[in-house]
């Protein structure tokens, strides 16, 4: 007999750490609050490009000369971002001054205001995108195989998308809409890597293999799969790491929620959903 994983059997233990880690993202979210970014809670963003060599401590301190609380971004082409939640347009005026008068070349781009209410609109659409994307996912893993394989997939990707955002609250990194495009790719990497999984396990199923055994064949079937899942994890932790490291802080935003994602993804798909699907469909459904 072939040597298998004992998924299965230690099914309790994983749910524990998945449970103990969401619990502490959760406790995080309910004293601190999730970090929103200027798109979500509304205020200012301005663009400013420098057209030199520049300090972003320096452009960052000018700003918060008006707003303690306000952030400066580098971003590609010698550009900078400067977010602020109560900068006045006069104080625009002055801020964009200070930063000429340290860089001549300076010249502001844009300027844009966001109100609370744009803010509030963003987060609703935000949720209803991430809602539909799991009723179409629930829908389509239901016609594929069926409902009480959906839901294990469904509580799978919640688990997921609780550790991202728990990750986001512990360490207040900002919420912005780079996150909600992070949060839908991983909710697609995750699923892709279930339906490896359960596709195996109905194919030793139906062949009539660990008869009587349900643990045996879910064990068996993520073992088979393993190394695939693993490949893939890796390969992608791979590109998107090397993208956080060597990238602009633009696009680390988007990258930094895409590796606890693919993390909180490989883990839950091979953890979490198949031994999920056993507790759902009943044993003597596996007999």
């Amino acid at each position: 007999m072939e040597k298998v994983l004992k998924i299965y059997e230690n099914r309790k233990v994983f749910y524990g750490i998945s449970i103990v880690l969401i619990m502490i993202g959760m406790i995080s979210w309910a004293v601190k609050g999730l970090n929103y970014g200027t798109e979500f809670r509304g205020g200012t963003l301005i663009d400013i490009k420098i057209n030199a060599d520049y300090n972003i401590e320096d452009i960052r301190e000018i700003a918060n000369k008006y707003d303690d609380k306000a952030d400066a971004r580098a971003v590609e082409g010698k550009e900078v971002n400067i977010t602020s939640s109560t900068l006045k347009p006069t104080e625009i005026n002055r801020l964009v001054a200070d930063i000429k008068a340290k860089y001549p070349k300076a010249e502001l781009m844009e300027s844009n205001n966001i109100g609370p209410s744009v803010g509030k609109e963003l987060r609703q659409k935000a949720l209803i995108s991430s809602i539909a994307a799991v009723i179409g996912i629930l829908i389509y893993i239901t016609l594929r195989f069926e409902l009480k394989s959906g839901l294990a997939a469904i509580v799978a990707l919640a688990h997921d998308v609780l550790i991202t955002v728990g990750v986001y609250a512990v360490f207040q990194v900002p919420v912005n809409s780079s996150f909600i495009a992070a949060i839908l790719t991983i909710l697609g990497y995750s699923i892709n890597d279930t339906i490896v999984v359960f596709d195996r396990i109905r194919e030793n199923k139906s062949y009539g293999r660990y008869k009587n055994n349900p643990g045996m064949l879910i064990d068996a079937s993520i073992t088979q799969t393993m190394a695939r899942s693993i490949n893939t994890m890796m390969t992608t932790l791979f590109t998107i790491t090397a993208v956080y490291v060597l990238g602009v802080p633009s696009v680390k935003e988007f990258a930094f929620p895409l590796i606890i994602g693919i993390i909180s993804g490989g883990y839950s798909s091979i953890f979490i959903a198949s031994p999920l699907w056993v507790t759902f469909e009943g044993k003597k459904k596996f007999a």
